[in-house]
């Protein structure tokens, strides 16, 4: 017979779901909600949002495809050239799945092949301070 795995103790709830606040913890926007932001209207509100001290940076360098805030505009150049930044820019080439698609992969119509969307990296304006 071998000991019993310990769970916990009643004195320390938080290590219960320690598993749980480490997979939420750095939890970032989703694929499609980031199609969603890419949209010109919404892209704009973001790339040009009001200074809020609460936010990294003043909310003034946002990094539109990661969902990032920066410190500075040398930091987001920075993070414009690495390998996180350029593996989202692939994931975002696919379109995002739909509900169409869904039924279609569940037989209820005919298969139409997966579109490719062209991403960039969003211009950067040199004149911020």
């Amino acid at each position: 017979m071998g000991k019993s795995k310990q769970t916990g103790n009643h004195k320390s709830d938080k290590k219960k779901n320690i598993a749980k606040t480490w997979k939420t913890k750095r939890r970032t926007k989703d694929l499609d909600q980031i199609h969603c932001d890419m949209k010109p209207t919404n892209a704009a509100k973001l790339l040009k949002q009001e200074v809020d001290y609460d936010v990294t940076g003043s909310a003034q360098h946002y990094c539109l495809h990661c969902a990032r805030y920066f410190v500075d505009l040398k930091t987001m150049k920075e993070h414009f050239r690495t390998k996180v930044h350029k593996k989202r820019l692939r994931q975002l080439r696919d379109e995002p799945y739909t509900q169409a698609e869904a039924e279609r992969a569940a037989g209820m119509g005919s298969y139409v092949p997966a579109k490719t969307v062209e991403v960039q990296t969003q211009p950067v304006e040199e004149d911020m301070d």
